[in-house]
């Protein structure tokens, strides 16, 4: 399919950079897909976690690894086009913010230091539910959108400052996939994807 074709330009791509062409043609091809994809993934946390060692900010969150998995190896699916990642983690954020706010939890501590009770679980609920209803509802669905919510419902983010860094950290992620990508040749989306999901009705 178009996402296999896309995977095989990348690794193609990287391994002439890297003058390692022969390794293609001497190994399975799902091998050396899966070490380009490995590189690939890699190379995503290790920018993140450079910038956010320089800054000393968190530009790096658990969810974005999620996000560059789909990236480098489903690049041509809706979830992983420029305009799902970014408006997911932005849904996500917001979503487990307002829960946050809504039950009254904001400055609380981080569900794994006061632990779970009624509250907390009532929060992490309607920021999930709205999560996933406003990613679906607006055509913007990207999985790993949902751990970023739970990130956010739980405490783990404590600071407002932070939330605009994670969508900061998404887009760095969404830059460089969209380099890689169409230095390779591969048609990754500039905004939108190329085949939108389909109208249920």
């Amino acid at each position: 399919g178009p996402n296999e074709r896309a995977r095989r330009r990348l690794a193609y791509f990287l391994l002439a950079r890297l003058r390692l062409k022969r390794f293609m043609r001497r190994f399975d091809p799902r091998t050396a897909l899966a070490l380009v994809s490995g590189f690939n993934g890699a190379l995503s946390v290790a920018l993140l976690a450079g910038i956010a060692m320089i800054t000393q900010e968190p530009f790096i969150f658990p969810s974005v690894g999620a996000s560059a998995f789909i990236l480098f190896y489903r690049p041509l699916v809706a979830a992983a086009a420029p305009r799902n990642v970014l408006l997911g983690h932005l849904i996500g954020v917001l979503s487990g913010w307002a829960s946050l706010w809504t039950f009254g939890l904001l400055g609380a501590g981080s569900a794994f230091e006061m632990g779970m009770d009624g509250v907390r679980i009532a929060a992490t609920a309607v920021g999930m539910g709205f999560t996933c209803a406003l990613m679906i509802g607006l055509r913007a669905a990207h999985p790993p959108a949902a751990a970023t919510s739970l990130l956010v419902s739980m405490g783990l983010i404590s600071s407002l400052w932070h939330l605009p860094l994670l969508l900061a950290g998404a887009t760095i992620l969404v830059l460089q996939a969209f380099v890689m990508h169409r230095l390779a040749g591969v048609r990754y989306p500039v905004w939108a994807p190329a085949d939108p999901e389909p109208d249920w009705r």
